[in-house]
């Protein structure tokens, strides 16, 4: 096990910050998203691509709190998810688009959004 496979591992996500990417690294593997996708609450990760959840909510203005919430959170770590919002539910998705796949940066994003929601 490498040192950077140990800090990805044990380090909470959600404390952890979104390191913008430059281009030029592959996507994460599955062997390398599988322990980060483990720390998550209900997140999948779809076609080896991009995360994705839905949150409920018991209405609409509760909702858009939380889409107001994950926009601050997305500015100030650079990394920006698409969302999509309705009465009730917010799904976020989540992948890199300058690598057209997932980076550790992905898992970080997600696990601030859980946060979000104790």
């Amino acid at each position: 096990m490498t040192i950077d496979t140990l800090v990805s591992e044990k380090l909470d996500l959600a404390l952890r910050e979104c390191v913008p990417c430059r281009g030029g690294v592959p996507p994460l593997t599955e062997a390398k998203y599988k322990p980060l996708l483990a720390q998550l609450k209900q997140w999948s990760v779809i076609d080896g691509h991009h995360l994705e959840k839905t949150f409920e909510f018991k209405d609409f203005v509760e909702a858009l709190a939380f889409v107001n919430q994950v926009g601050e959170i997305a500015e100030k770590n650079g990394h920006h998810p698409d969302i999509y919002l309705a009465w009730g539910k917010v799904r976020i998705t989540v992948w890199t688009h300058k690598i057209d796949g997932l980076t550790d940066s992905d898992f970080i994003l997600a696990a601030k959004c859980d946060a979000l929601r104790p």
